[in-house]
């Protein structure tokens, strides 16, 4: 047997307890860490942050809503986590696992001694329901049963005992491992909105609405809901049950609570954070020089930047699918998007948008990612707006009547929306440079604004042309699979590749050749083990990617963040990661 177990897990990689038998075993603090600054600290104090927008729920797997993975972020646990240093995958709420030989059996040792945030005992129960009904539940909107069916058959996930949980494969998944990081759910609270509790599959979705009384909402994170005022303010307060401490053998979190004030504009964000009123901001390269400046004339905050592996780079991208078949046919043209590239200015971008916080994108690879990122710099090309024109004209979008705009056909021009989000810190300018640009070379383009929340839903309806977005970059290629492999469920600028049910083929007769290659290669990637393969294989989709362009990536940000003087232990929150909890070690001095 392939074993990894460690006798106690880390917070983060910093901080240890275990659970034997319902006893607390010796805190063991990890060493080697000394570099993030990071202290034991003192309990007490309230800590407030910002959401942009209110959580349509607080239902993580009923709901894609960032502004409440945030908040799940600190009501809930997966089986494992990610050492906050390392990126590497460690034990959470299952204390140690085994791999079978072949690949195909993974079993979990279930902490013993973790308690819900309500007191009841959190067992085996609790995982196997949360995989069985709701993650691998096709109905739940924000659930994952992509991920758990391997070559047309399901994962299956059994109860060996109350506290070891099986995962028998179909076939080898060499990045199995990090669908474990899923948030484990209730089973006591939640059964009546499942199937097993005699309710419909699409019933999950309607458990927990934004109205929600505050006991109905149970975990084992740090913290458990206290108050939601929609619009105002989602409360959090300490969860007393939860299973971990500090090295002195203090239980965490520190912090008595959380307060996350719902404020939608950027800058009354920023006017807060200077008020006083909040405690803690992710700020953008806009923002970043005069808060910056502030700090250095004596202001009573730290501003902090780091490289981003996670985080989430912005792109372009064409519907391929446009409900206008002449367009439809321009934007499914690979060098059409080529040539559009050659007139989008990254530089200008990163320096005015980002304020040079900011570099050149990968191709669904971090740059910082060195275990899989492959160097398609050339690829992106430089900007030119006369080689841009060029092109165009290579493919007879011409401007035939003198009025300063290509036609697609006779009496048509080359005009589109593009659709972004108003309330974003940086995806208006984005989205100006981007117009005026390509209008300078004949094409135009008209601002479709809407709010941040409702991006995504409006990509996957197809109900646009030409969209700003971004997704998430994540340590391993596979976990990206349903966004980057035509025909997932996120690859939503060529909705017609999606299968017309779940569990069909994705339509292969109508994707491009180089589409036809990505989607082999991700599933070859998912079938083995061997890492050098791997690599041959993501090194071969990143290039077809720069090549081709699915989606056009701008600018990978850097991670900036500013925090009150009054708190310790801060670390830039990497995103909405399941298993990344910094809160917990923050402390108010």
């Amino acid at each position: 047997m392939l074993k990894r177990t460690r006798s106690m897990p880390r917070l983060l990689g910093l901080v240890t307890l275990a659970l034997l038998g319902g006893a607390l075993a010796a805190p063991k603090k990890v060493t080697g860490y000394g570099s993030l600054g990071i202290t034991d600290g003192k309990p007490g104090g309230t800590y407030t942050l910002v959401l942009g927008d209110s959580p349509q729920s607080l239902n993580y797997y009923g709901v894609i809503d960032n502004n409440l993975g945030l908040i799940a972020q600190q009501l809930f646990d997966g089986l494992v986590e990610f050492n906050y240093a390392t990126y590497k995958v460690e034990p959470a709420l299952a204390e140690s696992w085994t791999i079978s030989p072949d690949g195909k059996v993974y079993t979990f040792k279930l902490r013993q001694g973790v308690k819900w945030s309500d007191g009841q005992t959190f067992d085996a129960d609790d995982v196997v329901f949360t995989y069985d009904q709701i993650i691998m539940n096709p109905e739940a909107r924000a659930g994952d049963a992509a991920s758990f069916k391997l070559d047309g058959k399901q994962v299956d996930v059994k109860k060996v005992d109350a506290n070891t949980v099986q995962f028998v494969l179909p076939r080898p998944s060499p990045a199995f491992l990090l669908q474990m990081r899923s948030f484990i759910m209730p089973k006591h609270k939640l059964l009546k909105f499942s199937q097993e509790g005699g309710a419909k599959p699409a019933d999950i979705n309607n458990a927990w609405p934004s109205n929600v009384a505050a006991a109905e909402v149970v975990g084992t994170g740090p913290f458990k809901l206290g108050s939601y005022t929609a619009g105002q303010k989602v409360t959090l307060v300490k969860n007393p049950n939860y299973w971990k401490v500090d090295g002195k053998g203090t239980k965490l979190p520190y912090l008595n609570g959380l307060d996350f004030l719902i404020i939608r504009d950027p800058q009354a964000q920023v006017a807060q954070f200077l008020a006083g009123n909040v405690d803690q901001l992710n700020i953008s390269g806009a923002q970043f020089p005069d808060l910056k400046q502030r700090e250095v004339s004596g202001a009573p905050f730290k501003v902090m930047r780091s490289t981003a592996l996670f985080g989430s780079p912005p792109f372009v991208a064409y519907n391929f699918d446009a409900k206008d078949a002449a367009l439809a046919k321009v934007f499914s043209d690979a060098r059409f998007r080529r040539a559009m590239q050659s007139a989008l200015n990254r530089p200008r971008i990163i320096d005015a948008v980002y304020n040079g916080l900011a570099s050149l994108p990968g191709h669904g690879v971090a740059p910082v990612n060195k275990e899989w990122y492959t160097n398609t710099t050339k690829q992106l090309g430089t900007f030119d707006l006369k080689a841009a024109a060029a092109a165009l004209d290579a493919l007879g979008l011409r401007d035939t009547n003198g009025d300063g705009v290509r036609e697609i056909s006779r009496g048509k021009n080359l005009e589109f929306d593009l659709t972004y989000a108003t309330d974003s810190s940086v995806y208006p300018a984005i989205a100006t440079i981007l117009q005026n640009d390509f209008g300078k070379i004949g094409v135009k383009v008209n601002l479709r604004g809407i709010l941040a929340k409702n991006l995504l839903s409006t990509g996957q309806s197809g109900n646009w042309e030409m969209i700003l977005h971004a997704f998430g970059d994540q340590p391993d290629p596979e976990l990206r699979k349903p966004i980057w492999q035509p025909g997932g469920a996120l690859y939503y600028w060529h909705r017609s590749l999606q299968p017309a049910k779940d569990g069909d083929r994705p339509n292969v007769a109508r994707m491009a050749p180089w589409e036809k290659e990505i989607y082999t290669i991700f599933d070859d990637a998912a079938t083995t083990t061997d890492r050098s393969k791997r690599k041959a294989l993501y090194t071969r989709w990143q290039l077809l990617f720069a090549q081709n362009l699915p989606v056009t990536p701008i600018a990978k940000p850097e991670n900036i963040g500013a925090i009150s003087n009054k708190y310790g232990n801060y670390i830039y929150n990497l995103g909405v990661i399941p298993g990344y909890n910094p809160v917990p070690l923050i402390y108010q001095k």
